[in-house]
């Protein structure tokens, strides 16, 4: 079964675009299920892989890590010979319109969403609840997800039409004027 999840993160490492991922991944059934339009950026496919569920317009950022398992039971089976214990694992859900940060650890046995935010770099211990962001190291809330929204539909005059990214790619003149915006409001701290 090893063999296999390797094999299949070979094959996801050619997959350029984490839709085109998330569809691999639903496609050979990797993951308990994907709903519609989920991204997922990370091409390693986490132990127990089955143990995880995404349900619709999620995205999950680079470098986020799952873990369905814990190990230490090899720890505490070496120290303790007279006892027995077992390795614990456990599920992961994200449920709808949920956003994963960058370098983020989602821990066994968490539901994350609806409406929900995970900044970048969080390590997340217990459930995220609805219309809520959380951030850090345990992660804790930081926000709400209507709030964000509020703040985002204003943002969307930041820079004229033509100068949209697309692609992933944004012009020279869009370049020009975010680092301008940046400056000023740097100076003013």
């Amino acid at each position: 079964m090893q063999v296999k999840r390797y094999w299949l993160m070979v094959r996801m490492a050619f997959i350029r675009n984490g839709f085109r991922r998330a569809e691999f991944a639903k496609k050979k059934g990797i993951y308990d299920g994907i709903g519609e339009n989920v991204m997922i950026q990370s091409r390693k496919i986490p132990l127990y892989s089955r143990l995880i569920r995404f349900h619709n317009n999620i995205m999950v950022a680079s470098n986020v890590i799952f873990l369905t398992h814990d190990v230490t039971h090899n720890i505490l089976n070496k120290a303790f010979p007279d006892k027995k214990f077992r390795e614990k694992i456990g599920c992961i859900e994200i449920m709808d319109n949920v956003f994963i940060g960058a370098n983020s650890i989602i821990l066994n046995n968490v539901r994350i969403g609806p409406n929900a935010i995970v900044a970048a770099g969080s390590v997340v211990t217990k459930d995220v609840l609805e219309n809520t962001i959380v951030g850090g190291n345990p992660a804790r809330v930081i926000g709400t997800f209507d709030n964000y929204v509020k703040k985002r539909v204003l943002d969307l005059n930041a820079y004229p039409e033509d100068l949209k990214p697309k692609d992933q790619r944004i012009k020279n003149e869009l370049a020009v004027l975010e680092w301008e915006t940046f400056q000023n409001q740097k100076t003013k701290i």
